[in-house]
């Protein structure tokens, strides 16, 4: 059985300049590895993205690592110490777009894996499912794959995501759900006039802010349990007004909502379209609202799963991670539908940043939690189903 070093494939993975949906041929170098393993390897392409799902042995239980090799865009490079795809090792550590988010998870779960298998640890199924949409729009992505799978009678037990979960040192943190998140756009008409004559106008601003100051001000619950309260964020105005002496005929407001599971998708737009219909009657506005839910809250409660995990990660770190909801959201929100997920991966503190890093010594580490969870999980049969 061949071994992967850890360190080597990432630098491998983080030269292809995979930025959503592009592939660059990053699927090509996993799919290398892993069919020197052994795995059975099928692309998926669903539009303009590539996808790969790899699988070893058969039956159950059935332990996935779910992740993604596109990245976001380096923006300037010339602002990086080192070229983004360049991979450069120094003073002990990988720098390179995707480092932390999340190529080095990725060829940590393959150096884990190669070592798993050699000591014959799998006793079932083990698989890989990886896409190049997940900082994209997240449709051709991992979504399709759990639809092809469903569709190939294929059942997962248990996912682990290599997302970069730890805010400052590998072993801080395990997340074991995501809030929900909800994109809304609201309009507010007016009628355009004079500024000097404005009896003759109807001026949408302040009847806009009026409804954005109430909504933000209004507390949406007290929080959930392991979640903060859900939270409504302003993240643009829009009025596009290029004279000075005109009152505008519209003004458009964005915000985000990201919620606990007190809330579903469905329940907080209801009570958003609720609350803005009556602020709009009180006003005498005429308004438009738009509401797109990019994702479920939800939180994992397999403990016996989890607990396994963060055994692991005291084993190898020496630290107890905490169970976390914080953070924006990933593909987990589509595999909780399917199966028990969790999410470790490496320290994401520079994840998006320009010169994103990673300690080179934290990849070996993070290869070995993977290859002790991989181990200990078929020795258990799996946790519980």
């Amino acid at each position: 059985m061949s071994e992967i070093d850890p360190v080597e494939l990432s630098r491998a993975l983080i030269r292809r300049p995979s930025v959503t949906p592009a592939d660059e041929g990053a699927l090509d170098v996993l799919e290398g590895a892993l069919s020197g393993l052994g795995f059975r390897c099928t692309r998926l392409k669903f539009g303009d993205v590539d996808n790969l799902f790899a699988m070893i042995g058969e039956g159950g239980p059935h332990f996935c690592f779910a992740g993604h090799t596109d990245v976001v865009p380096p923006g300037d490079a010339d602002a990086w110490r080192h070229d983004p795809f360049s991979a450069e090792l120094r003073d002990g550590k990988l720098w390179g777009r995707g480092a932390a988010d999340m190529k080095c998870a990725i060829a940590a779960f393959a150096a884990a894996s190669a070592r798993a298998i050699g000591k014959g640890a799998v006793k079932g199924a083990l698989s890989f499912m990886i896409t190049g949409d997940e900082e994209g729009p997240a449709v051709n992505g991992t979504r399709k794959m759990l639809d092809w799978l469903a569709g190939q009678n294929i059942r997962i037990d248990h996912c682990l995501v290599g997302e970069p979960s730890n805010p400052d040192v590998l072993g801080d943190m395990i997340k074991v759900g995501r809030r929900g998140s909800i994109n809304c756009w609201l309009t507010v008409k007016g009628r355009q006039g004079h500024v000097a004559y404005p009896h003759r106008a109807l001026n949408p601003i302040p009847a806009l802010m009026k409804k954005l100051l109430t909504l933000s001000e209004t507390p949406l619950d007290e929080g959930y349990e392991r979640f903060q309260p859900s939270s409504l964020q302003l993240t643009d105005i829009h009025i596009g007004n290029p004279a000075h002496n005109v009152i505008p005929e519209k003004a458009t407001a964005r915000f985000n909502i990201r919620f606990n599971p007190n809330w579903t998708g469905a329940s907080i737009e209801a009570w958003l379209r609720d609350r803005i219909a009556a602020l709009a009657g009180e006003l005498g506005v005429a308004y438009d609202f738009e509401a797109i839910v990019s994702g479920e809250a939800f939180l994992t409660t397999d403990t016996e799963f989890l607990d396994l995990i963060a055994v692991s990660v005291e084993k190898i770190t020496g630290r107890r991670p905490e169970y976390s909801t914080s953070g924006g959201t990933s593909d987990a929100r589509f595999i909780k539908d399917h199966a028990p997920v969790a999410e470790f991966g490496m320290v994401g503190a520079t994840m998006h940043q320009t010169d994103e890093h990673v300690a080179a010594a934290d990849i070996g580490a993070l290869a070995d939690i993977y290859e002790d969870i991989i181990v200990r999980y078929f020795a258990n049969a799996g946790t519980k189903r």
